[in-house]
């Protein structure tokens, strides 16, 4: 069945038929305004995007919550997957042009994360020429959006588990905004714009 999806509408299709899933996971998901993400996520970690050169002499560290998020304006936006196309064309790139205007509003780090190992996040970081203005992180075993019930399954597509598309606007742990596609193929409340005016 899902061979026939995909080979009538292709991966956007696919994306598509999981929509009421989505729809159904924005109803329920711990992350809202006001939720302390660090709480809401305890003892998980994400690992910042490098090589496996880097991983190595890091002896593999990850990184604590509580580091990315205590003490700063951090705008978080996660998606689907790294090299996915409305990620790689639609997502990624408005944050990374308008870095200096969050920057000018205070904000300390634009975050990407994404279900996936800290090196293929590093490689797309790279191919995208974003890593200077983004700071990348994977969630290898999902923990960081299961924990905020905010994945979906793309398995359709042969994704698996994935985060849903959203972004987020984080004052010292506290979500301010929360914004969480009803599509996971479309960008229309997670993008850079929309973020920047609720800042």
């Amino acid at each position: 069945m899902a061979s026939a999806m995909v080979n009538r509408g292709g991966f956007y299709s696919v994306i598509k038929s999981v929509s009421v899933a989505v729809g159904k996971m924005r109803s329920y998901a711990k992350a809202a305004p006001g939720t302390d993400i660090v709480s809401a996520a305890p003892n998980v970690s994400l690992q910042k995007a490098r090589t496996w050169d880097e991983g190595i002499a890091s002896h593999f560290s990850t990184t604590p919550l509580n580091h990315i998020f205590k003490d700063k304006k951090v705008v978080i936006f996660g998606l689907p997957g790294a090299y996915t196309g409305v990620c790689s064309k639609s997502h990624v790139p408005p944050y990374k042009n308008n870095v200096d205007k969050f920057k000018a509003k205070g904000i300390d780090s634009v975050i990407c994360v994404a279900i996936n190992d800290p090196y293929t996040m590093n490689a797309w970081a790279e191919n995208l020429q974003a890593k200077d203005a983004i700071e990348f992180y994977g969630d290898f075993d999902g923990s960081f959006h299961k924990s905020l019930e905010l994945v979906v399954d793309l398995s359709g597509a042969l994704l698996g588990t994935r985060s849903a598309r959203w972004s987020a606007y984080v004052v010292d742990g506290k979500v301010k905004t929360l914004n969480v596609e009803q599509d996971p193929s479309d960008v229309k409340v997670s993008g850079a714009e929309t973020i920047l005016g609720q800042i």
